[in-house]
């Protein structure tokens, strides 16, 4: 019994003394480094989005209920990774991603719930698949949009959005083709520079002219507020970036803390999303539209630049937008063909990937009330609610904290999100099925 005693001591002992961060590679990625990959996740088509979250919701409770899910948005994040960090250092491993970092946890927490693991596996994995495959259709419905209200007003076209879909499928199968990272920088970094210029023009259209707020209601009617939550939360979670960008990193004990990787990229967003969504509704109240560049003049040469460069900055990140679905299903898969037939079988399965994308994206063409779903049901789910039960499994029984705080908080956090799924997806297939009128 004392031998036993002493050495289950010296393992914990062990266990205490092993350090995740010590066996990271050491030319991984710098902290500068892993900001600029946040803040340029977030930066896309969900910020454009932000003006029309605003007309869903009022100036005031806009604004503060903007401040009010960018803090949830990232406590989620927060509490992922130092899960993470923790069960790296149960499982003397240096480095976990989001879908293994939730089967770690199962398997190492109470043993009702170990058999569970492989199952937390595969939920967060076809989770991720599905959310990135939806905010694809997303993509391909925004560079359609954009498209469509430049050529057909400066051509004198009528060509419905869907003619406009259909071409937008054929770059998109070529890019989606792409199958090494390195191959997507060139297109990442001309993105980059396409969305600073549109950011610029957009913010030139948005103060030339005096801005009037008596027009603006303070809280919207209470059945558009869901639609808001949805758009937001849609903005906002880049969950599926965070793992793989700290796990890049050389010194991920940076990563958290103040002010940390985490805390100064979320500050920058969220601060840059209510000033974009504030004054974006302010200038265009209720014409404001599902991106912010749609609402710039027709027939302006400077806006029509805006729209296109927007477009193309989305379609040049689409690349990396399907990579990350495809690699994870890639996984799952392979071993089912023969190693002779991989290349094919890659070249069908995304092809038949995007034609169906691009179906989805034709059926829906609609882009606001497309943006609000897939923030409701996904990453609702994905950024909100998986991250919370992640840590309750994680803590449970003993370590929830003084009268186990850290569980009510997360079943209020569970509750949030699943009111949010149900809600926001409610009311965007509503405004999908009866979609407001315009002149």
């Amino acid at each position: 019994f004392t031998c036993r005693a002493n050495l289950t001591e010296k393992d914990r002992l062990e266990d205490d003394d092993y350090n995740p961060f010590d066996n990271r590679d050491p030319n991984g990625s710098s902290s500068g480094g892993a900001l600029a990959h946040l803040l340029k996740s977030s930066l896309g088509t969900g910020i454009l989005a932000m003006p029309m979250a605003f007309h869903n919701a009022g100036l005031v409770f806009g604004s503060v209920m903007t401040l009010i899910v960018g803090f949830l948005c990232t406590h989620c994040v927060h509490i992922l990774v130092k899960t993470s960090h923790n069960i790296c250092r149960d499982a003397k491993v240096p480095a976990l991603g989001f879908a293994e970092t939730a089967e770690k946890v199962f398997e190492y927490g109470p043993k009702g719930i170990r058999r569970y693991a492989n199952f937390a596996k595969q939920f967060v994995d076809i989770s991720l698949m599905a959310t990135y495959y939806a905010a694809a259709c997303v993509y391909m419905v925004f560079i359609a949009t954009s498209f469509h209200d430049v050529i057909n007003y400066d051509a004198g076209l009528k060509w419905d959005v869907r003619i406009y879909i259909a071409l937008t499928v054929i770059p998109c199968l070529l890019i989606g083709q792409i199958r090494n990272l390195k191959w997507l920088v060139p297109f990442s970094f001309m993105a980059n520079v396409f969305i600073v210029v549109t950011f610029a023009i957009t913010l030139y259209y948005m103060f030339d002219e005096p801005l009037v707020y008596s027009d603006k209601p303070l809280l919207a009617p209470a059945a558009h507020i869901p639609l808001f939550f949805a758009t937001v939360i849609f903005a906002m979670e880049g969950i599926g970036v965070v793992m793989p960008v700290e796990n890049s990193m050389r010194k991920p004990q940076q990563f958290l803390g103040c002010p940390g990787v985490l805390n100064t990229a979320m500050i920058t967003v969220v601060l840059l999303y209510a000033v974009i969504g504030f004054f974006g509704y302010v200038r265009f109240g209720e014409e404001v539209r599902g991106s912010i560049t749609l609402n710039l003049p027709e027939g302006d040469w400077l806006a029509d630049c805006a729209k296109l460069l927007m477009a193309v900055a989305i379609l040049f990140t689409y690349g990396l937008q399907f990579y990350v679905p495809n690699e994870v299903l890639w996984r799952k898969i392979q071993h089912k063909f023969k190693p002779e037939k991989h290349n094919m079988t890659q070249i069908l399965l995304r092809t038949g990937i995007i034609l169906v994308s691009g179906g989805i994206a034709a059926g829906i063409p609609n882009l606001e009330p497309f943006i609000s779903l897939v923030g409701a049901v996904f990453f609702s789910l994905l950024g909100i609610f998986v991250p919370s039960f992640v840590e309750t499994v994680y803590l449970w029984p003993d370590r929830l904290g003084w009268g186990k705080w850290k569980l009510i908080k997360n079943i209020l956090l569970g509750i949030f999100a699943i009111l949010a799924l149900i809600a926001g997806a409610a009311a965007s297939i509503d405004e999908m099925i009866n979609p407001k009128t315009e002149d």
